[in-house]
């Protein structure tokens, strides 16, 4: 055997654990590389900067280009078969599209005019190179993100460890020179961030005339990750690019965005990232029709205004941009399709993506059966009964009967109080609008001081009820409360089983959902009895409506929040936290799980009554 032959048999036996600490070596300057570069758009557009610091800058950048150049150039050569297996097409695509970057450093700039040139300036241009590396970087922090989870961490303290790190980021962002107005405290930033990520809604200064537009850009930023879920994201972006993930991945990754199947699990990332995408546009152009040539705004004003509210609004976050949020006095009149618009908003960004999943399924079924109906000219026969699976029904019946309550309610007790003086179609569009927001959204068309008790009662309840599993919305979830419910009344028919619509709710589920209710009521009188402590002049109604707005990541408030002291901020700031992550999950992350035993005590009784 020739000499040359022995050395391609052996080499993956002689090179393979050389190539792996080379590429080892390589992955970690990548991820440094991400993480400078990132600091440096962030340091770039953050700080007024000097000559010199913009070159230094520059020089960052091209020692990036150069380390993901190597990066991706080394994966394809030394380790072909796997890079060819790991990559998707969009990853290739990607790495082409890095590699036409060499273009100008390889070839001089035309001298003629025209189509060529323009090319050339676009490849050299500083636009194409830092949104191209940008995309590399949250590329590789995202399947670094991810590969956390393939070591057997515990997925509910990687989630909520994920939320925190967004939070401390988006604090030091919103602390930056270009972001504020005037500057801002840290714990006024850290409360601001963590009500953003939390999508809350709460803020201790007035956010229009705190923050710059490079402030806004990064609250809608914050609100838009922490609305869809940072693991969402990441695990979107590192299956979507980076398709070969371990099967642990892949089930935890299951689990958090309620997928069928792991199969299905890269479409249902795709779904709610697409319905996200899709319902948000919808919105701002509604909200852009509502609006336009009536608020003295230009063209790119207008379509700041609607983006920022149509994402504040579907992610249930009720920040505005507007003194006074969305009870300026521009709106009061003649704006009753805003309302309208970001009530919807806020009730399809509550209802929660596996409905939304499922609404999908039930209009293509219909779009299926009327085709063939079209083409056959024929009644379809196949009828599917099990359109609506059992979570949809509970979710949508809820919600109804709880947005018709709260409308009624609110329209009862304030329509001689708070909306008088306003038309009928105003009075029944505020309180629709008003019994819409309390669903976690935060939004406030009129001042809730003002508000009669029964009407600040029934706020509570809607805020503490909340919306739909899995959506961006907190509270206990209406999924939770239906169950909690449907126990009570089997228990009072003297029912063993808890059934609904055919069915029969697991014991898991009703075990869960009762967990939940306890833990929301201990942890808010926990809270509300820390804050009427540090905040002794406070009335108890308004801390409770606080802590309550807080936990559920409502962010309506009874003016509070600005006179609170720092030590009360950062409570409530933590149970906006507690509120985002979920109190289950949370206690799943800090606690340590019992194996389960295959034994059983004997069982008793207690006495109840």
């Amino acid at each position: 055997m020739k000499i040359y032959h022995k050395f391609l048999l052996y080499q993956n036996k002689l090179l393979k654990p050389y190539i792996r600490i080379l590429l080892g070596l390589i992955e970690a300057l990548t991820y440094l590389a991400s993480l400078l570069l990132i600091a440096g758009v962030v340091y770039e557009h953050g700080f007024p900067l000097s000559i010199g610091e913009v070159q230094q800058i520059q020089v960052l950048y091209k020692i990036v280009w150069v380390v993901f150049l190597v990066d991706v150039t080394l994966h394809i050569l030394l380790e072909y078969r796997d890079t060819r297996k790991k990559y998707r097409r969009l990853a290739w695509v990607m790495s082409w599209l890095l590699y036409l970057t060499l273009i100008p450093v390889i070839f001089h700039r035309p001298e003629e005019e025209g189509a060529i040139l323009q090319f050339w300036q676009f490849l050299d241009g500083k636009f194409y190179h830092l949104v191209l590396l940008l995309i590399f970087s949250f590329l590789n922090l995202s399947n670094g993100l991810v590969r956390l989870l393939g070591r057997r961490t515990n997925p509910s303290l990687i989630l909520a460890v994920s939320f925190l790190a967004i939070i401390l980021v988006g604090t030091g962002l919103l602390m930056l020179p270009r972001c504020t107005v005037n500057g801002i405290t840290w714990v006024d930033s850290l409360f601001t961030a963590t009500s953003a990520v939390c999508v809350t809604g709460l803020v201790p200064v007035d956010v229009s005339s705190t923050f710059t537009p490079t402030g806004f850009v990064v609250i809608i930023l914050l609100i838009q990750v922490g609305g869809l879920g940072v693991m969402t994201l990441t695990s979107f972006f590192a299956m979507f690019f980076m398709g070969n993930t371990s099967l642990y991945n892949q089930l935890v990754v299951r689990d958090m965005v309620s997928s069928n199947s792991i199969g299905s699990l890269l479409s249902t990332l795709l779904y709610i990232l697409g319905f996200t995408l899709v319902i948000e546009g919808v919105g701002m152009l509604s909200i852009w029709f509502s609006i336009h040539g009536t608020l003295g705004m230009d063209f790119q004003e207008e379509l700041a205004f609607s983006a920022f509210h149509s994402i504040s609004a579907f992610c249930n976050a009720g920040f505005s941009t507007l003194p006074g949020n969305l009870g300026n006095p521009m709106l009061m009149t003649n704006h009753n399709w805003l309302y309208i618009s970001v009530s919807f908003l806020i009730i399809l960004g509550g209802i929660g993506f596996p409905i939304l999943v499922n609404f999908k399924d039930i209009i293509i079924y219909h779009l299926g059966r009327i085709w063939y109906s079209l083409k056959t000219r024929k009644l379809a026969r196949y009828k599917m009964h099990h359109l609506y699976n059992l979570n949809t029904k509970i979710v949508l019946i809820m919600t109804f009967l709880l947005l018709v309550f709260g409308t009624l309610a609110i329209a009862f007790f304030e329509w001689n109080g708070s909306f008088a003086g306003m038309s009928v179609a105003d009075k029944w569009t505020q309180a629709f609008f008003n019994a819409s927001c309390p669903r976690t959204a935060g939004f406030n068309s009129v001042d809730l001081a003002t508000l009669s008790v029964q009407s600040l009662l029934v706020y509570l309840a809607l805020m503490w009820v909340g919306g739909g599993a899995q959506s961006t919305a907190g509270g206990v979830k209406v999924n939770a409360f239906a169950v909690v419910v449907l126990n009570l009344v089997a228990v009072i028919k003297g029912s063993e089983r808890v059934e609904v619509f055919g069915r029969e709710l697991s014991y898991d589920s009703i075990r869960r959902s009762n967990a939940t209710v306890v833990m929301s009521l201990g942890v808010l009188f926990l809270f509300v009895f820390m804050l009427s402590m540090l905040e002794p002049g406070t009335s108890v109604m308004a801390l409770t409506f606080e802590c309550v707005s807080a936990l559920s990541t409502v962010g309506s408030s009874l003016n509070l929040t600005p006179t609170l002291c720092d030590a009360s901020k950062l409570l409530v700031a933590l149970l906006m936290f507690i509120g985002r992550v979920g109190l289950i999950t949370l206690m799943l992350g800090i606690i340590k799980q019992k194996k389960n035993t295959k034994y059983r005590y004997p069982s008793d009784n207690i006495i109840i009554n």
